[in-house]
């Protein structure tokens, strides 16, 4: 049975409660039905509760380069899994594009018929060859994980978060990451380093390697599936649980009088939970102009999130065509589409309504 997460009047998180009771307390007016930006449904009470004793519950994150796993356990329910879908190689392939734009027009700007000197040459700003750097696509992916414990945390009570580590370094010669013990630097470190720190702000943050959560995920019975792209829990949702599932089963050291070893202790129970699949939007983001200019060499303003009819790019609507988000407009119409960012039409504005701002999410 699946669990409703509840907070007091004053946005406290106290332990989920069945359906059944959740609909009661909306009925009898004690509580109060809402949703968060990641589209799960919880209640608010009205009053203050007689009791706001919690158990502990825990988060895993199973970080990756392309998706990422996200599982929400407490010692007897599987609470809310979810698979996302990261920006990194979309915000790679703008930063090269920025980066050919940005040459173009410091290009066009010099006379280079001009001595070297006598150049129009911008001088340095600042020292960019700083160690510790975060590359801005694995930012963008620490980032997502980041909203998301975010708004788990404000309807959960989270006690613990557990964090699949990758020890990296780079090999001189092929240029390829590799696992290895020793010391290296690479990007994926640093970004793990930097969410770990944003996560520390939530809740204690726990470390395990990717072979401590196999093992998990094999004792518990939970599925792994290879294709990494498919949008299912067995590809990386049920890593998250097993993450989770750390802070109430693990394999600990025993010692008795005639033996000694590891063995799994503790105790938890796994049931069905929601799965969700969350991305944020592919707006393009408002350039100067186009890299190509069009005839007569002008070129036109491209990108941004506002359209003239009043609605922002990745607003919810409702539309003739069904349900979707705002992905665009022309002269006279809004472009539609649906969680896939696949157009549904386009259709005047004025059989457009309004459903809920963009919160930068998409929830499928």
């Amino acid at each position: 049975m699946q669990r409703v997460p509840v907070i007091s009047s004053y946005n406290q998180p106290l332990m989920p409660t069945k359906s059944s009771r959740a609909r009661r307390w909306i009925e009898e007016g004690k509580a109060v039905s809402k949703f968060n930006d990641l589209g799960q449904f919880y209640v608010q009470l009205v009053e203050s509760p007689t009791l706001s004793q919690t158990q502990p519950i825990s988060v895993g994150i199973d970080p990756g380069k392309l998706f990422s796993g996200i599982g929400v356990q407490s010692s007897l329910y599987t609470l809310w899994t979810a698979h996302l879908e990261l920006p990194f190689q979309r915000v790679r392939e703008r930063m090269d594009h920025r980066r050919l734009m940005r040459r173009a027009r410091r290009g066009r700007r010099i006379n280079r018929q001009l001595p070297f000197h006598l150049r129009a040459h911008r001088q340095k700003r600042f020292n960019n060859r700083r160690k510790g750097k975060l590359a801005p696509s694995i930012r963008a992916n620490r980032q997502l994980e980041l909203r998301v414990v975010s708004e788990i945390a404000k309807i959960y009570p989270v006690t613990d978060i557990y964090f699949e580590y990758v020890k990296a370094d780079v090999d001189l010669t092929s240029g390829r990451k590799q696992a290895k013990s020793g010391k290296g630097f690479t990007s994926v470190m640093v970004g793990q380093k930097w969410a770990i720190e944003q996560l520390s702000k939530l809740a204690i943050v726990h470390t395990r390697f990717g072979w401590q959560t196999s093992n998990l995920r094999q004792h518990l019975g939970l599925e792994k599936s290879k294709n990494k792209a498919k949008k299912s829990p067995e590809s990386h949702a049920n890593d998250g649980i097993a993450l989770a599932c750390f802070r109430f089963r693990d394999y600990l050291p025993f010692h008795t009088a005639n033996s000694h070893g590891h063995e799994w202790q503790g105790k938890v129970q796994l049931t069905g939970a929601i799965f969700a699949v969350v991305k944020r939007p592919p707006i393009s983001r408002r350039q100067l102009h186009l890299m190509v200019p069009a005839k007569g060499g002008i070129r036109r303003k491209y990108g941004g999130t506002t359209t003239k009819f009043g609605l922002r790019k990745g607003d919810l609507v409702n539309s003739p065509k069904g349900i979707g988000f705002v992905s665009g407009q022309t002269e006279k119409q809004i472009s539609v589409s649906d969680a896939n960012w696949k157009r549904l039409g386009q259709i005047s504005d004025k059989k457009v309504t309004l459903i809920r701002r963009s919160n930068g999410l998409i929830v499928a």
